[in-house]
Formats: structure tokens, C-alpha cells, sequence
């Protein structure tokens, strides 16, 4: 991917969740095209070691600080850190994300409302944040799942939340498109993770899933940066409000499940 097409050199971004995951791989691709990544994680050393990476490798001015974004007042003291240190803010890449197991049945209140909390309120309040930041507008990208289209079982809040973050991102893409802010969704399908690598270590499951999916491989968390830069950058200009569904084809699958005796196998 060229840095010059993407004209993002010396454009300051943060991201969520950005020490490890998909996060991670933003915010080092972000640093690879010469853009400025300031990486914000929960654990602060991971935060700090993915920008060490980032100054090292890619010659950057990268930063990371450890944020809890579901605490409003930690997430604007961050934020004005931020402000004070590069000025004006281009863009915001919001990775945090959580999910936590179970069946809706027996669900606790508060694994519910953790997921939501970090999930959607977190998003809201890092987009609040950013976007008082972004005097020349700006581009915000929500990491969000296929799950917030399809109910995915057994998963607590999980596919609440990111139906609910798609809402907030048109809502955002709305307000916020007179002052030159774009919002905008990411939506992944089946990618290796941290916080789903378990799931791939389980006899079986890699081949199984990669047969369900048309182009017959698991995502990696660069399969979504990929995605994540193209609309932080002036190439989507004139996208807001839209998702953009990084699933190598699985949701077209759909219909597969239909019998019909006499097509296919």
C-alpha cells in the first residue's frame, strides 16, 4: 500500500485498543505510511510498546497511554495529553472491544453491561473526545463485527453492542458531517486474534472455518488495517455513515445452507 496515495504521512490518529489485535496492526500500518499513531489500551505497557515498535521501525513520533474508555474522565485527560503534545487530531480508530460468553438466559447484568459499556459507551466517548480535536475535520472508524448484522449465540451483549455501534456511527456521520467529521464501519468476519486464538487452537476448527469462507482463509488483523486506512485517508473523502463488511465473502453464505436436491454437492 503506498503512503503517497493515501496522503496520510504526518496525520495524527488514535487508536483504541491499540496494543494488540487488529488495534495493533493499525497503528503499525499507520506508522508504516508515515502517519502518527498514538496507540490507547486499557494495559499501558502494551499501549507503550506497540509506539516504541512504531518509533523504532518506522522513525515516527508515536505515543501510547493506558486509558480505561469507559471512563469519561480518564478519556478527555487523555485526550487534551494528546491535544497538548501533536495540536490538531486527524483521525480516531476506535479497536477497544470486549466480549464476554454466555447464553442470553442466564447472562449476568454485569457481564451485560461491561460489554456495552466498553463496546458502545466507549465508543461514544472517544468519538466525543477526538472530535473536539479535529478543527479540520477528521475521519473516526469503528471497529465493529459481522455479529452486529447476524446474532452470534452464546455471546452475552456481543452482537447488542456492535448493532448498536453501526447506529452510532450513521448517528455521528449525521451530526458531525457539517464540521467535516466522517464516520465510518469496519465490520470483520472471522479474523485470528488474541482474543480469539483459543477458538483456532481447538482440533478441527482452523480447517472447518476456512471452509466456510469463499476465499478459504481466516483474516489476519491486517486484512482490517488495510480497510481501517483506505477510510482514515482523503480516498474516502465522500464516505460517512456507510459499513464496510472484511469477511473474505462468509456472509454471502448464507443461502449455502438451503437444500437443493440436484446443485452442489
Amino acid at each position: 500500500m503506498s503512503g503517497n496515495w493515501l496522503a496520510l504521512r504526518g496525520k495524527v490518529v488514535a487508536v483504541t485498543g491499540g496494543g494488540s489485535g487488529i488495534g495493533e496492526s493499525v497503528a503499525l500500518e499507520l506508522a508504516a505510511v508515515g502517519a502518527v499513531p498514538v496507540a490507547l489500551d486499557l494495559v499501558a505497557e502494551s499501549a507503550e510498546r506497540v509506539a516504541d515498535v512504531a518509533r523504532q521501525w518506522f522513525g515516527v513520533d508515536a505515543s501510547g497511554f493506558g486509558v480505561d474508555v469507559c471512563d469519561g474522565g480518564r478519556v478527555r485527560e487523555v485526550f487534551a495529553a494528546i491535544k497538548q503534545k501533536y495540536g490538531e487530531l486527524h483521525g480516531l480508530v476506535n479497536a477497544a472491544g470486549l466480549l464476554r460468553a454466555g447464553e442470553l438466559a442466564t447472562l449476568s447484568q454485569e457481564d451485560w453491561d461491561l460489554t456495552l459499556r466498553i463496546d458502545l459507551t466507549g465508543c461514544f466517548l472517544t468519538s466525543q473526545a477526538a472530535a473536539q480535536q479535529m478543527a479540520s475535520g477528521g475521519s473516526i472508524v469503528h471497529i465493529s463485527s459481522i455479529a452486529g448484522s447476524n446474532p452470534q449465540p452464546f455471546s452475552g451483549a456481543y452482537s447488542p453492542s456492535k448493532a448498536g455501534l453501526g447506529m452510532l456511527s450513521r448517528q455521528v456521520a449525521f451530526e458531525w458531517g457539517p464540521i467535516g467529521v466522517r464516520s465510518n464501519v469496519v465490520s470483520p468476519g472471522l479474523v485470528r486474534t488474541p482474543m480469539s486464538e483459543a477458538f483456532y487452537q481447538a482440533p478441527g476448527v482452523l480447517e472447518a472455518r476456512e471452509q466456510a469462507v469463499p476465499l478459504r482463509r481466516i483474516a489476519t488483523p491486517q486484512d482490517m488495517a488495510d480497510v481501517a486506512l483506505y477510510l482514515l485517508s482523503e480516498r474516502s473523502a465522500y464516505v460517512t455513515g456507510q459499513e464496510i463488511v472484511v469477511d473474505g465473502g462468509f456472509s454471502t453464505a448464507l443461502m449455502s445452507f438451503v437444500p437443493r436436491p440436484g446443485f452442489g454437492d
